[in-house]
């Protein structure tokens, strides 16, 4: 007799972002992850949003809901959908669509178990209304990191029984070391220069601005910035590498579909963040690769870098200490590797993608074990 112990598993993911950026890679590699495992998963989020169309491309199941804002059509999509779809559990991942799946599953007779996972440090509101949603209005969250962890029990208050830290995994037989000069041919990059490589949405808070400030400080042409991502800050970063004459040096490659190429084509990696990190998954994904990192202590990644042993750690906002580590990493060949092979061991040992998958099925299955009522248990308030 299959039980809930053994039996498929009914999963849908609500996203109400439109942006793209490591959550909704998390979002889609957890997704047909947990399909490979023989479970039933689709995508609930805005025909608008980017991971619809990257959904589409993946071939995973999506379904087009309003759900850009709190709103009584979102609100009637999500609840139409889950009424006619029942699932096992709703897993939530921004803000919108986490108010609008515990208010849709309040709504509903035979309601899903409702897990938040939480991608980022921004602090989370102290207020009454919050409360109620990361309490009553979930049964479990989920982070990426343990940083974010403590960070919700410390600064929230929110019981620590109830949240589970699950680090995004890799697919290491995807991202894996391979020929720089390959890669760079394939590429027409520089095969004479030494590469920093940084793999970020182009927003102010991933640093590049102070990536560019210390690259310019270095005054050395045997170096080039390999800068991959689209966003926001595109025009100002356009204007900031020609006002310090980098532009000879400095390559803006976009968006690209597969960033593995693009990372085993470089000699390092930077990610100066200063603001909203988990664990970066281009941090993990240039670790895999076996390139040495340089990253800042913010969010998780002080649990992916530790430093001096896996990369190596610069306080944020800090050009002048991001100089300093990349004046040491370039001038030091063995370090480098040294860094490198120890960073792929970490990736490969703690953050190998079968490792999240089965974790987030065992909260799965834990959360409905212990939830059985048709809406979530209240949690006392401190």
């Amino acid at each position: 007799m299959t039980t809930l112990h053994d039996r498929p598993l009914r999963i849908a993911h609500s996203e109400s972002s439109l942006g793209w950026g490591g959550q909704e890679l998390r979002t889609l590699t957890e997704a047909a992850g947990m399909i490979a495992r023989g479970h039933q998963v689709t995508l609930l989020t805005p025909p608008q949003a980017k991971i619809y169309q990257a959904a589409r491309q993946r071939t995973l199941p999506v379904e087009a809901v309003r759900i850009t804002r709190k709103s009584l059509p979102g609100l009637w999509d999500l609840w139409r959908w889950l009424r006619h779809n029942p699932v096992d559990c709703l897993i939530s991942h921004s803000s919108v669509d986490s108010w609008l799946a515990a208010v849709s599953c309040r709504l509903l007779a035979r309601p899903p178990v409702i897990i938040r996972l939480r991608h980022i440090s921004a602090a989370v509101p102290r207020n009454m209304a919050t409360r109620w949603l990361y309490t009553r209005g979930c049964h479990h969250i989920v982070t990426t990191g343990e940083a974010l962890r403590q960070q919700l029990i410390n600064d929230n208050g929110f019981p620590g029984e109830r949240i589970t830290s699950i680090p995004t995994g890799i697919d290491l037989q995807r991202f894996c070391p391979g020929s720089a000069s390959e890669a760079r041919q394939s590429l027409a990059l520089p095969e004479d220069k030494l590469i920093i490589g940084i793999v970020a949405t182009l927003r102010s808070w991933k640093g590049h601005s102070y990536l560019l400030q210390a690259v310019a400080a270095l005054q050395r042409q045997d170096i080039h910035v390999l800068i991959i991502g689209d966003g926001p800050q595109r025009h100002n970063l356009q204007q900031q590498i020609a006002s310090l004459q980098l532009t000879t040096q400095v390559t803006l490659a976009g968006n690209q579909e597969n960033v593995v190429p693009w990372l085993q084509a470089c000699d390092l990696f930077a990610l100066p963040s200063y603001a909203n990190e988990g664990v970066p998954q281009s941090l993990m994904q240039a670790m895999a690769c076996g390139i040495p990192a340089i990253s800042t202590p913010v969010g998780s990644i002080g649990e992916l870098i530790e430093e001096g042993v896996t990369g190596l750690l610069v306080p944020p906002k800090d050009a002048a200490a991001l100089q300093q580590a990349l004046q040491t990493l370039l001038d030091n060949p063995a370090l480098r590797h040294t860094l490198g092979q120890h960073g792929l061991a970490c990736i490969q040992h703690r953050f190998a993608l079968p490792q999240m998958v089965e974790q987030m099925e065992q909260i799965i299955r834990q959360t409905l074990r212990t939830f059985r009522h048709p809406e979530p248990q209240a949690i006392a308030t401190p």
